[in-house]
């Protein structure tokens, strides 16, 4: 009998040495499993300096003047704000939904993770928020293949730990929701309360908080956009989840959880929003600037993932008050164009041949997206062709929002070419920093930008550059007086190669005028005059030091704007008159900070001496005349201006205060220009068809003071009504000791009898460059 209990002794003892054998073995395998997998074995792991900087992939901020967000370039639209930033009802819920001991553990939820192995999964996971942040950081999407899950998984428990050690739980919540996706371009906790409710973080409501919480279980599953009754119940079970937590009351929860789901979803598209051409315009300098300015190590900034901070100049009230005045005025404006194309078989274009329009129409339908594609695809070219003339549904442009309609490509085209478009940009003649940049009317549908890459004919805006070289040249003023009758410049005579006599636009002469008088009334002859004593030379020289780099003939035809130059140049060469003579260089920059907040790049002023204070206070005086009296009268009138002043929008403007400027208009009334300045800024519009061969009929409506100058006073009548902006009504600064006469007294002239009696030229009508530029 003891020799039986013996040996069941012996028996046990031998089973017990088997368990902790085995029980040794197998968690050795495991201890070697986790030790392996740390190794990176299993695959790469993070380094220490991948956790302590990992991989962001954060968007690059473009911001105005004033603060305001006004893009982004990205491959995420993720802009990362720290935990201070986030309003405590958005953590509460995170925690209470997605780990409730997280202010506990150390990475992993014990508990948590044997009740769910236990379950084995089927009541959800157990992963904690920081093993969560390791996932999105590191691994994305898990594996389906069973093993290498788990291989994955023990490498999120590790990465947990790590990031537990390396940060605080704050940092980790904030890492967490700076990274986490909430689809329709929104990653990262700012882009979705961006996208989903026009707000900042920090202004997120309790249910609206709940709701960008209970996106994250499944984001597409759970998109508010698509499914707002799903995504309701599941921000009520966060509510509930709050509750629990003891986060928030049960009245409160059963007021949240009636609310339906309300959205003001407004997804961020590059080619939507505010100075959308300004955008693109910098996304094409700072593929230039990557390339100039390195990291520290070395290596080139990727504008789309490296979270850049780029502080630009524009301000971007001043922004919406232009993209308003553009609006306001070219949707009045293009009423009369089609009005006037309904009269014209070939409309839009207007005195060109059939040969030249079939020109213009090919050459446009090579530029499409259409024939790129087909041609791509190995079509023939008569089958493109063909496909021009075949009508298909399409959404087009229109100024009372995009139209479904069904019209041929070749259609589509010709309509397009109907649309006026603007150049517009402002800048601080002192600082020369630029305020505000249009290049169209839309950019979804017209994307070349026609304030940098839009050269046209300025007209006679040109004509204060020959102005000021005859003041500086030959010693003149604006109080000097000279004839306005008949001229010729002959042949052989500043490398023009026939006789050349330039006429006023309404065939009139006016006698003896002032310098003041003949730029207020812009009359041809006089310009003429003065480029044929200066030389055209002078004149080049001068448009060059004030920045205009653009091709300029060496003929005296340039005196009447035979001339393409940006709307870029042209601000930046009137604004040196603004500034006593001071050349300033275009600023958009003001600085960029990488995603720590450090400044990695500060532009330096550009500046250069052009002309001395007194000639540019005499130019200054010379185009206050042109408002006070001339082109520009109009916007100082306060009464009604007749039946053509309809289309003048927003007339009467009834401005007191100073006031420079200059209309310009070229053949054919192709283009229309008005730059305008007060002492702090100036502003320069064109307006024009893509195609010159497209335009208005009559100089009424085609005219500078008609296309562009509402615009102008549109802007600023917005811009004065916002006292914030500090745009100044004062006169501009005169010099002291000024040497040149600027204050003209009136001067009577009996006229020749050859000359009418209908000596003035109406504020409305405006000289212009005739026929005679083909020199």
């Amino acid at each position: 009998m003891a020799q039986k209990l013996n040996s069941h002794k012996t028996d046990h003892s031998h089973y017990v040495k088997k368990f902790w054998k085995y029980f040794c073995i197998a968690f050795g395998g495991v201890l070697l499993f986790f030790l392996f997998a740390s190794w990176g074995l299993f695959g790469s792991m993070p380094s220490f300096s991948e956790l302590e900087n990992p991989e962001s992939n954060l968007a690059t901020e473009i911001i105005s003047a004033d603060g305001v967000t006004l893009g982004k370039f990205y491959n995420e639209n993720r802009t990362p704000i720290k935990y201070k930033d986030l309003p405590k009802h958005l953590v509460d819920a995170l925690i209470s939904t997605e780990d409730e001991r997280f202010r506990e553990h150390s990475g992993i939820d014990g508990k948590r993770t044997l009740g769910a192995a236990l379950r084995l999964g089927s009541n959800g996971g157990a992963s904690t928020l920081t093993q969560q942040l390791a996932k999105l950081l590191f691994h994305k999407e898990g594996s389906k293949f069973l093993p290498l899950r788990i291989v994955q998984k023990a490498k999120e428990w590790i990465i947990a730990i790590r990031l537990e050690r390396q940060y605080t739980k704050n940092e980790i919540i904030a890492m967490y929701l700076n990274k986490a996706d909430f689809v329709n371009t929104a990653v990262g906790i700012r882009s979705a309360a961006k996208v989903y409710f026009a707000k900042e973080p920090m202004a997120l409501t309790v249910d609206e908080s709940a709701m960008l919480v209970g996106m994250l279980t499944n984001p597409s599953a759970f998109n508010p956009v698509r499914r707002p009754e799903k995504v309701q119940k599941r921000r009520n079970i966060v509510l509930g989840q709050m509750v629990r937590n003891k986060c928030l009351s049960e009245s409160a929860k059963e007021n949240f959880s009636k609310k339906p789901i309300s959205l003001t979803f407004s997804p961020e598209k590059h080619n939507e929003g505010t100075a959308t051409y300004f955008r693109e315009y910098l996304r094409e300098y700072m593929k230039t600037w990557v390339q100039e300015n390195k990291k520290e190590d070395g290596s080139d900034y990727n504008i789309y993932a490296d979270g850049l901070k780029i502080y630009t100049t524009i301000d971007s009230r001043m922004q919406l008050y232009a993209e308003e005045a553009v609006k306001e005025h070219l949707k009045n404006l293009q009423e009369e164009f089609f009005l006037e194309a309904k009269q014209n078989k070939n409309a839009p274009f207007l005195n060109i041949s059939k040969p030249e329009i079939d020109k213009i129409m090919n050459r446009s339908m090579r530029n499409t997206e259409r024939w790129r594609l087909m041609t791509e695809q190995g079509k023939e070219e008569e089958d493109i062709i063909k496909s021009f003339s075949v009508k298909t549904k399409m959404t087009v442009f229109s100024w009372d929002g995009d139209k479904e309609i069904e019209m041929t490509p070749l259609d589509s085209i010709k309509y397009y070419k109907h649309f006026l478009q603007p150049g517009m940009m402002s800048m601080e003649p002192q600082t020369g920093q630029v305020k505000v940049w249009v290049g169209g009317i839309d950019y979804r549908y017209f994307q070349y930008d026609h304030v940098d890459l839009g050269a046209r004919q300025v007209g006679s805006t040109f004509k204060p550059f020959v102005y000021a070289t005859a003041i500086e040249q030959l010693g003149m003023s604006p109080c000097d007086t000279i004839i306005d009758g008949p001229f010729m410049i002959h042949k052989g005579k500043h490398n023009v190669t026939e006789d050349w006599e330039p006429r006023n636009s309404d065939g009139r002469y006016r006698g003896m005028v002032t310098l003041k008088k003949a730029l207020a009334n812009s009359i041809n002859t006089v310009s003429a005059k003065l480029i044929d004593k200066t030389g055209p030379d002078a004149v080049i020289t001068l448009t060059r030091k004030l920045g205009i780099d653009s091709e300029i003939p060496s003929q005296p035809s340039i005196a009447l704007g035979a001339v393409d130059i940006t709307v870029k140049d042209m601000v930046a060469a009137y604004s040196t008159f603004a500034n006593e003579g001071i050349y300033m260089k275009p600023q958009v920059i003001s600085k960029i900070e990488d995603k720590n907040g450090n400044i990695v790049y500060e532009p330096k002023l550009e500046s250069k001496d052009v002309l001395s204070k007194d000639i540019a206070y005499a130019v200054i005086k010379l185009l206050e005349g042109v408002t006070e009296s001339g082109s520009g009268e109009r916007l100082r009138n306060t009464g009604s201006g007749g039946y053509a002043y309809k289309r003048v929008t927003g007339y009467p403007y009834g401005f007191k205060n100073a006031i420079a400027g200059k209309t310009g208009t070229t053949q054919n009334q192709s283009d229309g220009w008005f730059m305008g300045m007060v002492p702090n800024l100036v502003t320069g519009v064109w307006v024009g068809n893509e195609d010159r061969s497209a335009h208005f009929r009559t100089i009424t409506n085609g005219q500078g003071a008609t296309m562009a100058l509402p615009i102008w006073g549109l802007f600023m009548k917005k811009c004065y009504a916002d006292e914030n902006l500090h745009i100044s009504k004062e006169k501009f600064e005169k010099p002291s000791d000024l040497s040149i006469k600027v204050d003209c007294a009136p001067i009577y002239v009996q006229r020749p009898s050859v000359e009418t009696d209908s000596t003035a030229i109406k504020p409305e009508e405006e000289e212009q460059p005739t026929e005679e530029f083909g020199l």
